[in-house]
């Protein structure tokens, strides 16, 4: 029953933050980390800055004490808080903790793509979020010391291909030209009596000189 109990209460502070975001997000855009195509790719370290915050004497209070009874990355200043939250209502560093926390990442990547109006299969314009996406599951990650990438990441790209970029034409592999592939195919048909003609030609020099 406690466990029951503690699931959902980290799933209620959980969608807390979400709402906050969304209300961040209407007012202030900068805290969702977007990058502009012809500037460097930011850190998603904000977008956990101010999950940290939010949680104020949840995650701030217990990560004063600095106690915990397992290792914890130091990858970035979030890693502390990260640990304590997982720790608090998980007991440790589990892959149910890492999926709440990756749900940040994802969400915060939802709400840029809402926002961006262009077209989602040109690189360019999604590559910003795309990386801080990355970024941000890979911090969250190491910050657990759970090897990145991980099930429950790829789990999250794949989600994101499917709901994003289904409709984005790909690259098919196709036939070489006709002439590269009979070049490919005659030339070692060729080689083979040339081959056999070398081997019986020595054969019978080699036969003679005894």
């Amino acid at each position: 029953m406690t466990g029951k109990m503690t699931t959902r209460h980290f799933s209620f502070l959980l969608s807390r933050c979400f709402i906050s975001f969304l209300i961040l997000a209407v007012g202030h855009t900068t805290v969702l980390c977007l990058v502009d195509e012809k500037l460097a790719v930011h850190p998603t370290t904000t977008v956990a800055y101010h999950f940290t915050d939010m949680m104020n004497g949840t995650t701030n209070a217990s990560a004063g004490e600095d106690i915990l009874p397992f290792d914890c990355g130091n990858n970035s200043h979030n890693c502390k808080n990260f640990c304590h939250l997982c720790y608090e209502f998980y007991q440790g560093p589990t892959m149910d903790c890492l999926s709440g926390l990756l749900n940040l990442c994802l969400h915060t990547f939802d709400v840029e793509m809402a926002q961006n109006s262009t077209n989602w299969c040109i690189w360019g314009n999604v590559s910003g979020s795309y990386s801080n996406l990355s970024l941000c599951t890979e911090e969250i990650s190491d910050c657990l010391l759970i090897p990145w990438p991980n099930p429950l990441v790829e789990q999250i790209f794949v989600d994101i291909h499917t709901k994003f970029f289904k409709d984005c034409p790909t690259e098919e592999l196709s036939d070489p030209p006709p002439v590269i592939i009979f070049a490919l195919v005659i030339t070692p048909i060729c080689l083979i009596p040339v081959m056999v003609s070398l081997v019986v030609l020595k054969t019978k020099n080699g036969d003679g000189s005894t």
